[in-house]
């Protein structure tokens, strides 16, 4: 009898059926629900894609209206949050680790943390998803030393994020790029994050206990934390003038240079959320004076895409707009926090609709069976 083939990192590996997104490969497209996700990003405000992710259709203009309606009366957080996030900064802790802490926080605090059912699990993904921004524009304040600021309840979910980071609404094209990011990062199959989420529900724990362990899978620089390495590259290489020696260099081996932001499992031709992303970054680098990343990723993926084949993935037009938009690097990722609670969120009701606890096996390579000495 043959040994069974390993399949590391489950690459290659179907586990389960899922409606919510699919990568089509005759037209190298992310889809949500069967739309293209570059034209939601175009058509669509994220809270639309929200709900498209949740209720897998595009919302009408009344339910918009209360779904919206909704959300915003949902942007409080308890106070006793920020006497955790202040808790978690008197440690220097990574701003991921204050938000996976205030998620397990906010479980703690929910009397109906064991109610699965989807009616339920709806209004926690919902209360998730209005009180992330919260969380994360108030470690950053709380960082700086800074007052909070309070949501508003007549902005927009991107608006209002900016309002209570920044405590200003940027320009149109800035909102524009971060609320397209938003919908680009918002879900993405059975990624490692995702993965993790739906293996915690299907024990039948709970929503808060799922969306913890996804949080701490996103944060590793292979997957969500990425986005920051991608800015730290650019930032070392700092100009134009240099960017084509450094690539050079990194590619020949003659400096040990990690090249981030390139390459995907799913994609074969290019990530098709790039090229849109793109032009949002570029839109954004013209009115903040970004012209220097833009000529610096020029240079980067012209000699990647000639040399290796290898084309950029979505961590890297990213990495230097968020960076445009006055966001600390370490910020990056807890964003996308802010995005994905939706597409977790998606998987972990849709894995208990027909739930299967998750039970792999493994190829023992150990000792054969000894006697203690």
């Amino acid at each position: 009898m043959s040994a069974p083939e390993i399949a590391k990192g489950l690459a290659g590996v179907y586990l389960d059926y899922s409606r919510i997104s699919k990568v089509f490969e005759d037209t190298n497209t992310l889809t949500y629900y069967g739309y293209p996700v570059q034209d939601l990003a175009e058509k669509c405000r994220f809270e639309d894609v929200a709900y498209l992710l949740w209720h897998g259709e595009l919302p009408t203009s009344e339910q918009r209206a209360a779904f919206i309606a909704e959300e915003r009366a949902q942007r409080t957080v308890p106070p006793a949050l920020f006497d955790v996030i202040r808790q978690c900064r008197a440690t220097s802790s990574h701003p991921m680790d204050v938000v996976r802490t205030a998620i397990s926080f906010l479980g703690a605090r929910d009397e109906n943390w064991g109610d699965n059912s989807p009616e339920a699990n709806l209004k926690k993904s919902i209360r998730l998803f209005a009180h992330l921004p919260m969380i994360v524009a108030a470690d950053h304040r709380i960082r700086k030393g800074l007052e909070l600021i309070a949501p508003r309840d007549d902005l927009d979910y991107a608006d209002n994020f900016f309002h209570m980071y920044f405590g200003k609404v940027p320009e149109p094209e800035v909102v524009r790029c971060f609320d397209a990011s938003l919908t680009f990062y918002a879900e993405h199959g059975f990624n490692a994050s995702t993965f993790t989420a739906r293996t915690i529900i299907s024990s039948l724990s709970d929503i808060y206990s799922a969306v913890t362990g996804a949080i701490g899978s996103l944060k590793g620089p292979l997957h969500g934390g990425a986005n920051e390495a991608v800015m730290h590259m650019l930032l070392e290489i700092d100009s134009p003038e240099k960017a084509q020696q450094w690539i050079d260099d990194a590619l020949s081996g003659k400096e040990k240079k990690l090249i981030m932001g390139f390459g995907h499992r799913v994609y074969r031709n290019g990530d098709s959320r790039v090229p849109h992303m793109t032009r949002y970054f570029h839109d954004l680098a013209k009115v903040k004076g970004g012209e220097k990343w833009v000529e610096i990723e020029n240079i980067l993926s012209t000699t990647m895409t000639e040399k290796k084949g290898i084309h950029p993935n979505l961590d890297f037009p990213v990495g230097p707009a968020y960076y445009m938009m006055g966001f600390d690097i370490p910020v990056f990722t807890p964003i996308f926090v802010m995005s994905r609670i939706t597409g977790w969120t998606a998987h972990i009701m849709e894995q208990l609709e027909a739930n299967k606890l998750m039970r792999p096996l493994s190829l023992y390579n150990g000792p054969d069976q000894r006697i203690v000495p």
